[in-house]
């Protein structure tokens, strides 16, 4: 059986959306820590934050066949895991002051539609390409194959003729300068967002 984790992100999405379940086990492997650092900024319990996590894996393959990604995949499933998040902690408060529960299901979903939404997520995606064009010509290359393209680091080590360890520190380089840059503009909820660790 052929290994799926040399293919890129666009190409795991073609195969989800033929009903391809490894499509979908390749991306829960390459996402579900990142996706559950977001959701435990928030949650503090980590049985809630993977459940969370879960239910946005579960949603991705049920819209699969009618899936279309403005952007990437990471920052999709970022802003899904943030908006669920969003969706938990409102019921959760709902239940504390005996309020009428939201009929909507979908919540988060539906608010990742909002113009807000839309608005925020551009000034994010806006911040982090005006950074990524600052880093050095090696790192950026690196960086976007690796967090645009979905790249494995290996494969992006075959392409460039370096090492994955190379590959590796290039990364860590451009994620630094990334989160120093954008640190001074963005709060930290965001930056987990970007798949960017919170400066300590």
């Amino acid at each position: 059986m052929v290994s799926l984790g040399a293919l890129s992100d666009i190409e795991l999405i073609g195969l989800m959306k033929a009903g391809e379940q490894r499509a979908l086990a390749e991306i829960f492997e390459r996402y579900w820590s990142r996706l559950l650092a977001v959701a435990l900024n928030r949650l503090d319990n980590l049985e809630e934050a993977e459940e969370c996590v879960q239910d946005v894996f579960l949603k991705l393959w049920n819209l699969r066949e009618n899936l279309e990604l403005k952007y990437t995949l990471a920052t999709y499933l970022a802003a899904a895991t943030r908006y669920r998040v969003m969706d938990l902690l409102d019921t959760q408060y709902r239940k504390q002051m005996n309020l009428v529960p939201l009929d909507n299901q979908d919540f988060y979903l539906n608010h990742y539609e909002t113009a807000d939404a839309r608005l925020l997520e551009k000034e994010l995606l806006d911040r982090i390409e005006a950074a990524v064009r600052q880093l050095p010509e090696k790192c950026r290359i690196v960086y976007r194959m690796s967090r645009e393209d979905g790249t494995p680091n290996k494969a992006i080590a075959a392409e460039l003729g370096i090492s994955e360890k190379m590959v590796e520190a290039h990364l860590s380089r451009a994620i630094k300068g990334l989160r120093d840059n954008l640190t001074l503009v963005l709060p930290p909820i965001l930056l987990l967002v970007a798949n960017l660790p919170v400066k300590k």
